[in-house]
């Protein structure tokens, strides 16, 4: 099975930056402990600080759906509730 490329973009609203942020950091160190996380890498742009971005890698999409359904992305989701203005997943393949 093919490895999973996942590009997530978070977009704050407006004056919750710093509580998304947070929340999205929160998530990096249990999530790349997790079985099949390849990488997990959170970036902010430098133009736009409200705008966050996950580039991961799953050794299959399975394992990825595991991800998604465990309790700190649930967490991550009650806490940052009302704080996020667009989010965003791509299921990607990598091609070379």
């Amino acid at each position: 099975m093919a490895k999973l490329t996942i590009v997530a973009n978070i977009k704050a609203k407006s004056g919750k930056i710093d509580r998304v942020k947070a929340e999205l950091e929160k998530l990096i160190p249990i999530t790349r402990a997790e079985v099949g996380c390849i990488n997990y890498d959170l970036h902010q742009d430098n133009e736009n600080p409200a705008h966050f971005l996950f580039y991961e890698n799953w050794e299959s999409r399975e394992l990825w759906q595991a991800h998604m359904g465990n309790q700190h992305l649930q967490d991550y989701m009650a806490a940052t509730e009302g704080a996020v203005e667009e989010f965003t997943v791509n299921e990607m393949t990598q091609i070379v």
